[in-house]
């Protein structure tokens, strides 16, 4: 059976994402909140397993580095719970910013490059 949350993060950030994109036109910056977001969100959950597995339940028992613990990340569904929104977001950034850009140098219209007269000349 397929685990409905790992589509439903990709939904939310996609929703994120298009909220911001619309609001300010940066797509860059939704991908950037909605990534984060997620990503910070499975950083705490595996920072609480440290501590129930490893650390006595004391988060002062905690080392700086213990979200990089491998053993805090051995299920797939952890990893893709953030890889998904990642993936998602930086998709839609890059669709939109290519969809949305035109040429970096716009063509000279036929003329357009001739000189220009001074007023009153």
């Amino acid at each position: 059976m397929i685990d409905m949350s790992l589509f439903e993060h990709a939904i939310f950030a996609a929703v994120i994402q298009l909220i911001i994109g619309l609001l300010t036109g940066n797509w860059w910056a939704g991908a950037a909140l909605a990534s984060t977001y997620f990503i910070g969100r499975e950083v705490a959950q595996a920072e609480y397993r440290w501590i129930e597995h490893f650390g006595d339940g004391l988060r002062a028992n905690m080392p700086w580095n213990a979200v990089f613990d491998r053993r805090v990340w051995q299920n797939s569904d952890q990893i893709a719970d953030w890889l998904g929104p990642v993936i998602t977001t930086v998709a839609i950034a890059l669709i939109a910013g290519s969809v949305g850009s035109g040429p970096a140098v716009q063509e000279p219209v036929d003329g357009a490059d001739d000189e220009i007269a001074p007023p009153g000349a």
